[in-house]
């Protein structure tokens, strides 16, 4: 096998501009990663265990559902659980209890919040003993506020869930299926991580699946009750960029084997990124390069819309650098890259990536802002004054006052970018504000020359 390089980051700092200001944290709190994983984990029940701040950001950031009965629910914390009065653990104990008899879930992940970290909750400590109790796997995630970007909810879920053991009784079933298999080559287990709908988790299993490659599993999967078999000496490989966490966790505890590649957003990140997985399992790609003429043949009309255009990236959910390496590819001008956080080695074959793109195109390499002050960048996009402005929702209205272009960033999140087929996806976003303002320009003409 290959051994995996890692990128040299004083490599990286001779050719990318890498800069760090105070940074102003003007984005969602991660515990808003439960409105995508609870959905995803079909067989999950979340409990967000906080203070009636965390409960109203809930319900404004989800939406209150009437008519449904999601699959998570808030444990408030009163006055009798934060001056130590009551027992966490018998008022946890019945909330669980209440959960496993009213849903019947096969998992409960308890979110721990600021105020759990503050008041020094052991959840830690009472999720083994209470586990066992009520017969009922509970899983500890703290994807509280003190992180740098709310994506990062996710990481510490998927770490978390990461550390949790094999089931036995699985092993041997996927052994049986992989022996008589003969449509892949034989090659190490290899587990993609990363929370992405069930239609794009197809899409990039069958891409490996061409190139004689076997996926055993995804973390999260489906269902908790499918959860990939995680043994010592598996290779994992990521799909977002902000999982260094679960990358961490997978490498360091369950003695995996990271490959870093960059991750599939855009049809150069995708070929990238499965080249990268065909060369550690010393396989020689297929029709890669045809397959990523056809996708840029197809995105012509939205590259001919944004070709030459400037965009600014603001940083809010850690996409940053791969959507501005996709942008670049395709025709894109971008005068800086806000990141709220940067890991340098997990992040590394992508900012590889950004340099051979920029290098191609024959550009600058833009710079790199981590933990950017907004009152600075409000200044610098004032002075270069970009056609789009990609940044997070407490900053669209006031830079749209001002006759910026804005797109929320939070979009880029939660809609399909992953994968050949869904790089449109991406470029249906950018161009959205781009071709609403051409229409709003031509309905204003015709109605002036009417009136005439």
């Amino acid at each position: 096998m290959n051994q995996i390089k890692h990128v040299d980051n004083n490599d990286l700092k001779e050719k990318i501009n890498f800069e760090c200001e105070t940074g102003n944290y003007h984005t969602f709190c991660p515990i808003s990663c439960v409105a995508w994983l609870y959905q995803k984990i079909e067989d999950s029940f979340f409990l967000v265990i906080g203070t009636k701040t965390c409960g109203y950001f809930l319900q404004n950031a989800l939406g209150v559902m009437i008519f449904a009965e999601p699959r998570y629910a808030m444990a408030e914390l009163e006055e009798g659980d934060i001056s130590a009065q009551l027992s966490d653990y018998e008022e946890l104990k019945r909330l669980c209890l209440q959960v496993k008899r009213d849903r019947n879930p096969s998992v409960i992940f308890w979110i721990g919040t600021c105020t759990t970290e503050i008041i020094k909750m052991d959840l830690e400590g009472i999720a083994p003993k209470l586990e066992a109790e009520i017969s009922l796997p509970i899983v500890v995630a703290r994807a509280n506020g003190l992180d740098y970007a709310f994506t990062q909810g996710e990481d510490t879920v998927l770490a978390a869930l990461a550390q949790r053991p094999n089931a036995k009784q699985l092993e041997t079933q996927l052994e049986k299926v992989i022996s008589h298999d003969k449509d892949y080559v034989k090659h190490v287990p290899l587990i993609l991580f990363g929370s992405i709908p069930d239609p794009v988790v197809n899409q990039l299993t069958l891409e490996l699946k061409k190139q004689g490659i076997r996926v055993s599993g995804w973390l999260p999967s489906k269902r908790y009750t499918e959860l990939p078999l995680i043994n010592e000496g598996n290779y994992v490989c990521g799909v977002n960029p902000y999982l260094s966490r679960t990358a961490t966790t997978l490498m360091r505890r369950r003695k995996c084997k990271l490959i870093g590649a960059p991750f599939p957003i855009g049809p150069d990140g995708t070929r990238a990124w499965l080249e990268k997985i065909c060369s550690v399992f010393c396989i020689e790609p297929k029709g890669l390069q045809q397959r990523e003429d056809e996708i840029w043949e197809k995105l012509k009309y939205y590259v001919s819309l944004i070709d030459g255009k400037s965009v600014f990236f603001m940083g809010d959910n850690l996409l940053e650098i791969s959507l501005a390496r996709f942008l670049i590819r395709s025709g894109m001008i971008v005068f800086e890259i806000g990141i709220p956080y940067m890991d340098k080695r997990y992040q590394g074959a992508e900012l590889q990536l950004l340099q051979k793109t920029c290098k191609e195109k024959n550009i600058p390499i833009p710079i790199i802002i981590e933990k950017p002050d907004n009152y600075n960048q409000v200044d610098r996009i004032r002075d270069m004054k970009p056609d789009l402005v990609i940044t997070g929702m407490a900053h669209a209205n006031p830079l749209e006052a001002r006759g910026i272009n804005t797109k929320w960033s939070v979009e880029f999140t939660f809609a399909q970018i992953h994968g050949f087929t869904n790089a449109i996806e991406v470029l249906e976003l950018v161009t959205r504000p781009l071709r609403r303002n051409q229409k709003l320009e031509k309905i204003g003409s015709q109605r002036y020359t009417d009136r005439r």
